[in-house]
């Protein structure tokens, strides 16, 4: 059947407008499986960190706009905070869970039109298909919880999912959405740091991939160089952003010694500090009793290294971490490194939804951030710590478990079936489950928000993997019976 340069079918007039009509309410409908768990909650689903994201948007807004410049805008990401600020006016943050609902449906949506096994039939077969796998994806993954989160955690995976869909399926999308998804990437990569250093990794991975597709390089490497393109203006962008704010360029801001808190709770920085602070002098010597093996006591403990210090001496440890850091590793390269090999492991294998605890930090927020909206947090289940999270995450664990299962099962099937956009599907999915647990757990912390707001795009692959078999099976089915029809009596 003829198809359209988004891959649709092509149909006349009244039945595009049908069709479109029908798609655009299952988007839709998808959204509102992906939005279950705030109903459940009674409530967005916050995180310490929500505030912030939702507080910093007009302080950096009014310096923009209005010129009246604050002397500290944050350390959280700009561009996450102004993205979100038209969506609740610091009023309700339910317009948010909207916005970010519909996103993840619309992208789903996108990724598996792109050519996995959802245009095999009838428009209504097709909406079937879509709406089972977000039914069950909301269900069964975290990737509902996480699109209900006032977090930027679920913009990673769209940006991933972006950046797939403009290097392998780019004449699936129309115009308009070739630049949504543009604008998707960029606002995904600027929405955390880690998100940029996954992305950047996922590009060098796709150019040597392109290399050994000689058939698909040139079509490949387009794509690839409007990625580039895209990690170039976020880029520029944040620059920009900070160099107004700060009066200098940085793509970072203001941010936390995350690798001084790594290296020291790992073991080696602190015994490096301990037996050459009277030769280095460095700011964190002044605070040797206090430092911790967790990095977040390290940084967030009333009591910790970076916490407990004054305002001069955060200042001079974040200029001297990367002398810091390098200093160590030299000294005690295997350990380290044998430590970093156990925390990437670790993260690895941390993926439950945890990290909606209820939070009297939190709660002493609103007055200042969400004022009309307190009343409502208070009486949702996250406040009263009734979310049954426990459940929740066995539930995942066994649906990865069975997911990678089905992906093991069908990698010959894979190589036999010589698919590009399932094969490419395949390498950013997996890349960017291996390397956010590296970026993670060996730059950062061990943390199982980090692991989770990854970990359901591989249900996602095994979700494409089941219905490209079903797509095959139906056409040789289609086949046969056409072969057996046109047999002589």
């Amino acid at each position: 059947m003829p198809r359209t340069e988004s891959g649709e079918p092509k149909l006349a007039s009244s039945e595009i407008v049908r069709a479109r009509v029908l798609h655009g309410a299952a988007v839709l409908l998808g959204a509102l499986f992906l939005s279950w768990p705030a109903f459940y909650n009674g409530f967005p689903l916050l995180y310490p960190d929500s505030m912030t994201y939702l507080d910093d948007g007009r302080i950096v807004a009014r310096a923009i706009f209005l010129h009246r410049f604050s002397s500290y805008y944050g350390m959280r990401s700009f561009f996450y905070s102004l993205g979100i600020l038209p969506f609740h006016w610091n009023l309700s943050p339910w317009p948010v869970v909207a916005l970010q609902s519909v996103l993840v449906a619309w992208v789903l949506w996108l990724v598996m039109r792109s050519g996995l096994g959802v245009y095999s039939g009838a428009p209504r077969h097709t909406v079937t298909r879509y709406l089972a796998v977000v039914f069950l994806l909301s269900l069964l993954t975290g990737v509902s919880w996480y699109s209900d989160f006032i977090m930027p955690d679920i913009l990673g995976p769209l940006a991933y999912l972006s950046i797939y869909l403009l290097v392998f399926a780019p004449e699936t999308l129309s115009r308009v959405e070739r630049f949504a998804f543009y604008a998707i990437a960029a606002w995904g990569i600027t929405a955390h740091t880690t998100h940029l250093l996954l992305a950047g990794g996922l590009w060098l991975l796709l150019v040597l991939f392109a290399a050994f597709e000689r058939r698909l390089f040139i079509q490949r490497m387009k794509g690839l160089g409007v990625v580039a393109a895209v990690l170039a203006v976020a880029v520029a962008a944040q620059m920009a952003l900070n160099s107004y704010l700060y009066g200098k360029p940085s793509v970072n801001g203001e941010h936390l010694p995350y690798l001084m808190a790594r290296i020291i709770a790992d073991g080696p920085g602190r015994t490096y500090l301990e037996k050459h602070c009277p030769q280095v002098g460095w700011a964190v010597c002044n605070h040797l009793q206090q430092l911790s093996d967790n990095s977040d006591d390290f940084l967030w403990g009333p009591n910790g290294g970076y916490a407990a210090a004054s305002d001069d001496d955060k200042e001079q440890m974040g200029q001297q971490e990367m002398p810091f850091v390098l200093a160590t590793i030299r000294a005690y390269p295997r350990d380290e490194l044998s430590k970093a090999e156990a925390n990437f492991w670790d993260q690895l294998k941390a993926f439950g939804i945890y990290g909606f605890d209820p939070s009297p930090w939190l709660l002493d927020q609103f007055s200042a951030t969400l004022p009309r909206a307190r009343a409502s947090y208070v009486a949702s289940r996250q406040a009263r710590d009734l979310l049954p999270l426990d459940l929740l995450t066995s539930i995942q664990s066994a649906t990865v478990s069975v997911s990678l299962g089905v992906i093991a099962a069908s990698i010959p099937f894979l190589w036999r079936r010589n698919s590009p956009r399932l094969a490419g599907l395949s390498v950013v999915v997996v890349s960017i489950v291996v390397a956010n647990a590296f970026v993670t757990g060996v730059l950062s912390t061990v943390d199982d928000r980090y692991g989770c707001r990854v970990i359901w795009l591989i249900p996602l692959l095994a979700a494409a993997f089941l219905l490209d078999w079903l797509d095959q099976w139906e056409t040789a089915k289609g086949k046969g019976a056409s072969a057996k029809q046109g047999e002589p009596a």
